[in-house]
């Protein structure tokens, strides 16, 4: 730590506050995307009692950061949901949940602010009543 602190002081006074910007690189956020996988809640597609009503729906939300850490407006997971069960237009009473659900946080670094991003996709299956002696399941 004391060598960090030495050469933080030897490239302020050799060089100004750009010859700190290598040092101070590992210190800050990368902005790569991170995946997350919920699947606390299963979700058994393995056999033919339901239809694929959409694929791919996506709800997002973003938000406003200062200096990559001073969050003034956050990017919220529940938002980005309430946006995704807009999209599906998924009805009450029925029998549809959402699929392959993936969650995907980013951000944008520019260089006095940041856009943190929450972005999550999924697909709408609905289940329908298998018809009896295991046929084709009756559409609803």
């Amino acid at each position: 730590m004391l060598k960090w602190i030495c050469m933080a002081v030897v490239a302020l006074l050799l060089g100004g506050c750009a010859a700190l910007a290598p040092l101070a690189a590992p210190l800050l956020p990368t902005g790569s995307a991170s995946g997350e996988f919920h699947t606390l809640t299963t979700v058994k597609l393995d056999q033919a009692n339901f239809s694929t009503v959409k694929t791919n729906v996506m709800g997002q939300c973003k938000g406003f950061s200062l200096f990559g850490i001073i969050t003034l407006a956050p990017a919220r997971f529940s938002t980005a949901m309430d946006r995704l069960y807009v999209r599906a237009e998924m009805r009450q009473g029925r029998a549809q949940t959402l699929a392959n659900v993936v969650v995907e946080r980013s951000s944008t670094f520019l260089i006095l602010y940041s856009i943190p991003r929450v972005s999550i996709r999924a697909d709408i299956v609905e289940f329908v009543p298998l018809a009896p002696s295991g046929s084709a399941p009756t559409p609803p």
